[in-house]
């Protein structure tokens, strides 16, 4: 036991003191720092334009008679086709359009311009469609005018199934809170797995392995770099949350509204961390038995592939979480190890999770990694010394008969 005290403070240590894992810790708060200030000073440094873009148009039904200037432009009528057209070549205008006679029962407007695109900008289309409404509308009030603009707004409420108003009201922010959360858990796991990985393989070719289990047994081997490399992975996640609730506060002031809605629940932060290390130490245990049989540390990287691109399918899957998070193929994901980390934090911000889900998830989490720690405590067993060869898939098979 003592031993593996040792060896999970040496790689502890070993990682928080790597440059890159150092980098990897402070960029992320770095550069929403610089984010949050750069929102604050280009607003002030950019001197607003004043410039009035002209747009002519021509009405052959004879009813849109009210010109409007909205958005820094102008909208000027013309008697003829051939009015606008000249005034567009002169460069008079940015570009016309024609309300033909037929606008009422077709909705087409045919519009022309000197530059190719691919479709007018949201800004002039808003105009002309504003345009069109006021002129339409002739003889309501301002605030029917402005209701035909904007009909709808929804404002929706989720109830429990008591009728009360759930505590957990999901929406784009509650998205944007587990997504990048969820992108931040997987990063973490994947830095911590890969050192892991990165680690055994030098060792393996330095020959230092020979040393390390003269005197430690694989199995304490394998915990001890397990867990101090997720000790390191855990500092991480907590000064990415630490930082990240820093920074909220300070960019309140420029983004209040949209900051003010991204205050995660207790639970999310808890079982944020409950799923970083679970998700890490399957991962990490998987990357150890890729790190045994591998011949050197580069064919080790390529294999891990098999492992860490599973991790990603819920990022695949982004859509059907965000509008059927009690979808049947998204409850399967959740259930299946390598993917319930992300899928859960991912469904925590849009959804109430049952508990009961919650158990079985983290129940078959704890349970694969249990398996693949023994599985892998034979493969280190096995494997660990081989050079130069690595295994065929009918070779392990057998070693795990006869471990």
């Amino acid at each position: 036991m003592n031993k593996t005290r040792l060896l999970i403070k040496h790689e502890f240590l070993g990682t928080v003191r790597r440059k890159a894992f150092v980098i990897m810790t402070i960029a992320f708060p770095l550069i929403a720092l610089l984010g949050i200030f750069a929102g604050q000073l280009i607003p002030r440094m950019i001197t607003p334009t004043t410039t009035i873009e002209k747009i002519g148009y021509v009405d052959k039904i004879g009813i849109f008679t009210q010109v409007i200037t909205e958005n820094n432009i102008q909208i000027i009528s013309y008697n003829t086709e051939d009015d606008a057209k000249t005034a567009l070549i002169n460069k008079d205008i940015k570009e016309y359009f024609i309300i033909g006679s037929d606008y009422l029962s077709t909705g087409l407007i045919q519009r022309y311009t000197l530059t190719s695109e691919i479709a007018p900008s949201a800004t002039v289309q808003t105009v002309i469609r504003d345009f069109l409404l006021n002129n339409m509308l002739t003889g309501n009030t301002a605030d029917v005018i402005q209701r035909a603009k904007n009909p709808l707004n929804i404002a929706s409420t989720t109830l429990t199934t008591t009728g009360m108003v759930a505590p957990r009201q999901g929406g784009f922010s509650a998205l944007i809170l587990s997504y990048i959360f969820g992108i931040l858990l997987m990063m973490a796991i994947f830095t911590s797995s890969g050192y892991l990985l990165q680690g055994l393989g030098e060792e393996k070719e330095n020959r230092v392995m020979e040393i390390l289990l003269s005197s430690i047994s694989p199995k304490q081997l394998l915990a001890g770099k397990v867990l101090g490399l997720g000790a390191a992975g855990l500092v991480q996640i907590i000064v990415w949350l630490v930082s990240a609730n820093f920074l909220m506060k300070m960019a309140s002031a420029t983004w209040g509204n949209v900051i003010g809605s991204l205050q995660p629940p207790p639970e999310f932060l808890i079982l944020g961390i409950v799923y970083f290390i679970l998700g890490y130490l399957l991962v990490a245990v998987l990357m150890a038995g890729v790190g045994s049989i591998s011949a050197t540390a580069r064919e080790g990287q390529q294999m891990s592939a098999f492992f860490l691109i599973p991790v990603l399918i819920p990022i695949y899957f982004l859509a059907l979480i965000m509008e059927h998070p009690e979808n049947i193929v998204v409850k399967i994901l959740t259930f299946i190890p390598i993917t319930a980390p992300i899928t859960v934090i991912v469904r925590l911000g849009l959804s109430e999770i049952p508990l009961w889900e919650l158990l079985v998830s983290i129940g078959i989490l704890i349970l694969s990694i249990w398996g693949c720690f023994v599985l892998c405590t034979k493969l280190f067993r096995t494997y660990l010394l081989m050079y130069g060869k690595r295994p065929d898939l009918k070779e392990i098979v057998r070693s795990f008969k006869n471990a």
